[in-house]
């Protein structure tokens, strides 16, 4: 079963109804690498990019996408990356107990999101591959 990124962002706008949302603007630091992490975020309109290691990888995030989930996965987490918004838009923002709440609600989120966790980590391996390959190691 494969999602699209319309399902995926429709799962996303169910859950941020009757919820207060983020407004962003172009140029606007989400979070900054170090900082502490307790929430995820869900794009539901523009676009986010995430960068680490100094700049040299980046990915960028759009409507019906998710980022921070790291910060659900340890107590200590600190953010791994900085997230900037390239573009005005809005976000629907979740604590750990809302995220709990919203896959329990909505599990097609809990699978869309595990989707799009796995496109994200195939990607990331390609750009490394790559990225080694270039470098004639």
């Amino acid at each position: 079963m494969h999602l699209t990124s319309s399902n995926a962002l429709a799962t996303i706008q169910a859950i941020a109804h009757n919820r207060p949302v983020m407004a962003i603007q172009k140029g606007q630091v989400i979070f900054r690498s170090g900082d502490p992490g307790d929430c995820l975020y869900g794009v539901l309109e523009g676009s986010v990019q995430l960068e680490w290691n100094a700049g040299g990888m980046s990915e960028t995030m759009g409507p019906g996408q998710t980022f921070g989930i790291g910060a659900f996965l340890d107590p200590q987490q600190r953010r791994f990356g900085t997230a900037t918004a390239l573009s005005d838009g809005q976000l629907v923002v979740m604590n750990q107990q809302e995220f709990l709440f919203a896959v329990q609600e909505t599990p097609m989120f809990a699978l869309e999101m595990l989707q799009s966790l796995g496109a994200r980590l195939r990607d990331l391996k390609r750009r490394l591959q790559d990225q080694v390959a270039s470098m004639g190691i």
